[in-house]
């Protein structure tokens, strides 16, 4: 006689168990991620073999692999597990004070976002705010990102994305360098050509196509300075840090507008060429907000403050609109 196929539902320990010795093949690894001991995960998988009345992993001395019907119970699981965590991960955040998770460019957290946040902070002290600050481009599918603040061009942004301000670029140095200039104590710098006098503060991504379109060589190219080499180099991986050396007089920057235009305000930096030799590029800012979230009151509140902070900073500088 058949034995009678059970009907009970599995529990979602062992299937937990099950997943990371598949991903890990290894129940030492397992047993880490969990934060339990080897034997225990041994026992999670061992039950729900017993339970399911077939083996799902083969062990070896010193490897685990999946076994047909273990590579089949995997395929099922993944997608099953990763729906539940988003799911838990959501309930998460509406039963606690309510948060904003905004991914962007470590630059563009450093110099515009940051500095701008204590107001907002100010009329919303009940919102908590969490930003992942990296130059990876996280998904927005991820349960974890409300917002996302990016750069690039028209052509790759989603069609519900909200375009913030566009690209310029100008020369910037700090004020003392100027100073020294005038009292005869640094070469002069009153015009593109004198630059071949000064240090040029340039990224270390040319490589990269959306970073060598505001370098240096593509700016001289524009102004048939094309073989134009500087006194000397210094490269950064970062904006904020080419920001940083300019401000400190130890060279002049090829400075993002959007960027340091709090700086040029205030008088920390300059532009010594003037408007005249800003150089407008085809890429922009952009605002998207991840679907999942688009309908909380938090993210729509957080939204129309950067929408409002981006309108004050093209009505201050034109050229970014």
């Amino acid at each position: 006689m058949n034995q009678r196929v059970r009907q009970r539902p599995l529990a979602i320990g062992p299937l937990r168990a099950f997943e990371a010795v598949a991903r890990l093949l290894s129940f030492r690894a397992a047993g880490e991620e969990l934060h339990l001991t080897q034997s225990a995960v041994s026992r999670q998988i061992q039950s729900l073999e017993e339970e399911i009345g077939v083996p799902l992993l083969t062990r070896g001395t010193r490897q685990v692999a999946l076994t047909v019907a273990g590579a089949s119970l995997l395929r099922a699981t993944l997608p099953a597990l990763g729906q539940l965590d988003a799911a838990v991960q959501q309930l998460r955040r509406t039963s606690v004070r309510p948060r904003v998770s905004i991914t962007t460019f470590a630059s563009f957290a450093s110099l515009w976002l940051i500095p701008r946040l204590e107001g907002f902070q100010r009329d919303h002290p009940g919102l908590d705010i969490r930003i992942n600050a990296e130059d990876a481009l996280h998904d927005l599918d991820d349960p974890d990102i409300d917002l996302a603040l990016r750069h690039c061009s028209a052509d790759v942004v989603p069609p519900e994305a909200q375009r913030l301000f566009g690209e310029c670029v100008s020369p910037v140095v700090s004020p003392w360098l100027i100073e020294r200039s005038a009292r005869g104590d640094a070469p002069p710098l009153g015009a593109p050509a004198d630059l071949q006098a000064h240090t040029l503060i340039e990224s270390a991504d040319l490589h990269l196509p959306t970073v060598h379109e505001r370098s240096w060589a593509r700016w001289f190219e524009r102004r048939g300075l094309a073989s134009l080499q500087p006194a000397r180099w210094i490269h950064f991986n970062y904006d904020h840090q080419q920001v940083q050396a300019a401000q400190s007089g130890q060279g002049v920057a090829l400075g993002r507008l959007a960027l340091v235009a709090d700086l040029l305000q205030r008088g920390d930096l300059i532009e010594p060429l003037g408007a005249a030799e800003r150089d407008v590029r085809s890429q922009a800012y952009w605002l998207i907000v991840a679907p999942a979230s688009a309908e909380r009151p938090e993210v729509r509140q957080l939204c129309d403050w950067l929408l409002a902070q981006a309108a004050g900073l093209r009505a201050a500088m034109p050229a970014l609109a």
